[in-house]
């Protein structure tokens, strides 16, 4: 496991990403379809992971566009390059390393930026990659606090107050969407459309299983990276099983700025 990456690289990690992937592909085609991504282009898929939306993004290219999956993480690259002869990876770090792709017709991340040390100037290098009229397509997070739980919970804010915490100790800002908007019209892009997503789930439902996996993960993570102690963390998975027996519950997902701009 890489302790570059605040969640890790470890087969269990991947497993997740691959459901988060699954839930949120529908609101990613969507997206890619808004920004006009479409056969023969050339995208970047920034912070590629195992590379679930980099497969993707080559069906939709097709056999004549491209795609160009960045991630600095061997394993991940290695997984994402077995999934399309349209993928090229590059090995990249994305907080220091220029991109070195040339006029690509779009530029696709999802819950990156929130990690990095110094997201503005990985912008600034995804704006000299993209060609004149390039579209920019990120999901990030503009309010991480929204996720809620309903009845109130207050396990619930201590782990999502703790993810907070360990992201901003690496370097990164939970709530990222928020810078990403102005920067991009300092850098000269033309904002196209910027869309909230949030949403009131149930037990069993997608998006309540995308939260549990992350919370089982992130709690063993929280505690080896000494953001939560061991009995914290027993307390809060205790918590978050009550809820899920709960035929009333819901939780409030984690708001989301869907983000489509052009260069």
């Amino acid at each position: 496991m890489s302790d570059d990456y605040v969640l890790g690289t470890h087969d269990d990690e991947i497993e997740r990403l691959e459901l988060q992937h699954e839930v949120w592909r529908p609101a990613a085609l969507a997206a890619w379809e808004r920004a006009g991504i479409a056969a023969g282009h050339t995208v970047i898929d920034i912070g590629c992971g195992p590379g679930f939306a980099a497969a993707d993004l080559a069906a939709v290219v097709g056999p004549t566009g491209h795609v160009h999956a960045v991630d600095k993480s061997p394993r991940f690259l290695a997984l994402t390059r077995a999934r399309s002869p349209q993928i090229t990876p590059h090995a990249i770090d994305l907080d220091t390393d220029e991109l070195g792709i040339e006029r690509a017709d779009a530029a696709w991340a999802r819950w990156v930026f929130c990690f990095l040390a110094r997201p503005r100037a990985l912008l600034e290098r995804v704006a000299r990659a993209l060609a004149p009229g390039g579209r920019f397509v990120a999901h990030e997070y503009f309010d991480y606090r929204t996720w809620r739980s309903s009845p109130r919970m207050p396990e619930v804010d201590e782990f999502v107050a703790a993810v907070m915490t360990s992201w901003r100790a690496g370097g990164g800002e939970p709530d990222i969407a928020l810078d990403l908007v102005p920067w991009l019209s300092e850098l000269g892009f033309t904002i196209a459309s910027v869309r909230p997503i949030v949403d009131v789930v149930a037990p069993g439902t997608p998006k309540w299983q995308w939260l549990r996996r992350f919370g089982e993960s992130g709690l063993a993570r929280l505690v080896e990276l000494g953001h939560l102690t061991p009995d914290r963390a027993t307390a809060i998975r205790a918590a978050w099983a009550a809820l899920s027996a709960r035929s009333d519950a819901h939780l409030v997902t984690p708001a989301v700025l869907e983000i489509v701009a052009i260069r």
